[in-house]
């Protein structure tokens, strides 16, 4: 009798290391009486600036790396948050989940470009400029771009950096190689191969440029979200059912994590995405606590 795959990946985890990072407590500096709402995304700039992307007041908000303030954008057209990344030049992008469109701002907050039916309902898995409940975004060095897309639809499509269709990978909803069940972010490696946080599948499948399936890790959790950080070659996910962060290596293999679920400063509840500034330092945005954490690496 095969072993449950379920069984696998908690024996994994448990027997993998645990992360030696360290909470930096009360990172975000907030106004007296402002708060975040639901922290659905994070970003970092070419500069270590953090971008919080959330469902409150001032939606998008800019932080310098030890935590101070720098921009609220009180006014910007955000239905409601999910996915936020900065491209190669320095514009913020938006993923509005429940106005089913891709928002590209300038730094200072100018909207630039708008990709999707925003007032005019969902595409479904053939539109090639309209969404339904998109999820993640991840730029190639080029500029060109991924959208991951996502609660209702099934696919990641790829567009070029004017905001042209390009190509899509999946498209049918199922538990099949190239399928998906949420696809709920994506990223891309230094060598351009594609990573598709396939959610309620709990695996990341792994496609070349061209969407051909390379392999598919099933044993790393439910990924929510997915940083992948250059610098050592590692991928980290946002393992949101088991509230923990888990580093993979190239190969599938963990090779640590950290996290529990918990209200106190440290743990999370449903962590929902992450981002990695140039000194390895971790963002992690959560649902449910409101909040993005924070954490360095112990010498």
């Amino acid at each position: 009798m095969k072993p449950c795959l379920g069984l696998l990946f908690t024996y994994a985890l448990a027997s993998a290391q645990i992360l030696p990072v360290k909470l930096v407590a009360d990172w975000a500096k907030l106004p007296t009486g402002a708060y975040l709402g639901e922290c659905s995304g994070v970003a970092v700039d070419n500069d270590d600036n953090v971008w919080v992307f959330h469902r409150g007041q001032s939606p998008i908000l800019k932080f310098d790396r030890s935590g101070k303030l720098l921009a609220s954008w009180a006014n910007a057209p955000i239905k409601s948050s999910h996915g936020i990344k900065i491209d190669p030049d320095g514009n913020v992008w938006t993923v509005d989940v429940a106005a089913h469109s891709v928002k590209k701002f300038s730094p200072d907050g100018r909207l630039l470009m708008q990709i999707g039916n925003a007032g005019g309902g969902p595409g479904n898995n053939s539109s090639k400029d309209a969404f339904n409940k998109p999820t993640g975004i991840a730029f190639f060095p080029n500029g060109d771009f991924l959208v991951s897309d996502g609660y209702e639809n099934s696919r990641v499509v790829k567009f070029n950096k004017d905001g042209e269709y390009v190509m899509q990978i999946g498209g049918v909803r199922g538990k099949a190689p190239g399928e998906f069940d949420s696809v709920h972010d994506v990223a891309i490696d230094e060598k351009g191969r594609i990573y598709a946080a396939d959610r309620e599948n709990r695996r990341v499948q792994i496609f070349d440029g061209a969407g051909k399936l390379l392999d598919t890790w099933d044993k790393v959790g439910s990924p929510w979200g997915l940083a992948y950080s250059a610098k050592d070659g590692m991928m980290y996910i946002c393992d949101g059912y088991n509230n923990r962060i888990v580093k993979v290596n190239r190969e599938g293999q963990i090779v640590g994590s950290y996290g529990q679920y918990g209200k106190v400063p440290g743990r999370f509840d449903l962590i929902h995405h992450m981002a990695i500034d140039s000194q390895g330092a971790l963002y992690v945005a959560e649902i449910k606590n409101w909040r993005v954490q924070k954490f360095s690496w112990q010498n």
